[in-house]
């Protein structure tokens, strides 16, 4: 029987967070988004809505889930500030694309870095293709579950809009 998309189908952005971090992806799956309080984000969305005006498919919504940046008749392009996480980026991307493909639209991406005035082309493979299905499964359990994943300190907890929610005692 073949992967049904249907049941596991997600936001871009959980694919994002949960390679980012898992506990941060079981707070925002439980309604705690706290990327309104952050500066680092409002100054993302600002440089994101003034990158790329002229395209003309910018900002298209998916079935009421996927909210792609930028997409042309052979790319799928998402616009990011940095380079800073590389692998959370090429997944929401893939993700995207595989997304895309399961329609029946094949198309390959393209990550914008503004700041970094670099564009990184990427495609779907077939190993690409069972880690995003594995890592859909793996984002359901993690939504389903009552408690969050294990605290794990991470170089860049510190910048990270839920690092209150981390660093408050859990109990043992």
């Amino acid at each position: 029987m073949g992967f049904e998309l249907e049941k596991f189908k997600t936001q871009g952005v959980k694919i994002n967070y949960y390679y980012v971090c898992k506990r941060k992806l079981w707070l925002f799956s439980k309604g705690i988004t706290m990327e309104n309080t952050s500066d680092r984000v409002l100054s993302g969305k600002i440089i994101h809505e003034d990158s790329y005006k002229r395209s003309k498919n910018k900002e298209m919504l998916i079935d009421d889930i996927l909210k792609l940046d930028i997409i042309d008749k052979e790319y799928v392009s998402e616009v990011k500030i940095t380079s800073k996480m590389p692998l959370p980026d090429k997944m929401q991307l893939l993700y995207y694309i595989f997304y895309l493909k399961q329609m029946g639209i094949n198309r390959k991406g393209k990550i914008n870095y503004v700041k970094e005035k670099r564009v990184e082309k990427i495609e779907l493979t077939k190993e690409i293709e069972e880690e995003i299905k594995n890592t859909l499964v793996d984002i359901k359990t993690i939504e389903k579950a009552n408690i969050p994943p294990k605290f794990i300190k991470l170089s860049y907890c510190k910048k990270c809009s839920y690092y209150e929610f981390c660093y408050v005692k859990e109990e043992e």
